[in-house]
């Protein structure tokens, strides 16, 4: 495995979104270029080519998933976090394209049907949104719930998703 964290800054219709990967697998995407740059480590290379494999090709599937091409991601991606928070990621991977699932959806989903808020809580830290989609995951009652792109951002993807699923099966 890479010692080297390699990064890039992609354009978006909602926003700059900085992207990190080892050199094996993608790590990150992050909304806020401003925080990013400011918590990044110097000791990160910026790939600004296509030297970095994993970014190019996290390039390419998020263009086309802006321009509706794309409804599932294939890359490989190595998230940080507990085993927990892992298992509740791993849900997330599985929410198709253009659907939504509740908190508790997903805790049932782990064999923790009681976990609604740690479900929550690992929801929120997921390092790698819009390609693990965290965006789907919404109250029980339907409600947009909090997202750390902001609702804006999280409004955007679900309308977007809608848009191009509808598309998709001739609606």
């Amino acid at each position: 495995m890479s010692t080297e964290t390699f990064y890039t800054v992609i354009a978006s219709p909602i926003g700059e979104l900085p992207l990190t990967s080892d050199g094996v697998a993608l790590t990150g995407v992050y909304f806020d270029v401003t925080q990013f740059e400011r918590q990044r480590p110097a000791a990160w290379r910026l790939d600004t080519s296509t030297s970095c494999a994993v970014l190019r090709d996290a390039r390419e599937q998020l263009a086309a998933y802006f321009e509706g091409n794309l409804t599932a991601f294939d890359l490989p991606l190595a998230p940080r976090g507990t085993p927990f928070q892992q298992s509740v990621w791993a849900a997330l991977r599985a929410i198709p394209f253009g659907t939504t699932v509740s908190y508790g959806d997903i805790a049932r989903q782990i064999d923790g049907p009681s976990a609604v808020r740690a479900v929550g809580a690992a929801n929120g830290k997921n390092p790698i949104p819009i390609i693990v989609p965290c965006h789907r995951v919404v109250g029980a009652d339907g409600s947009l719930t909090g997202f750390g792109g902001g609702m804006d951002r999280k409004r955007w993807l679900l309308a977007h998703e809608a848009r191009y699923s509808e598309a998709l099966i001739g609606g």
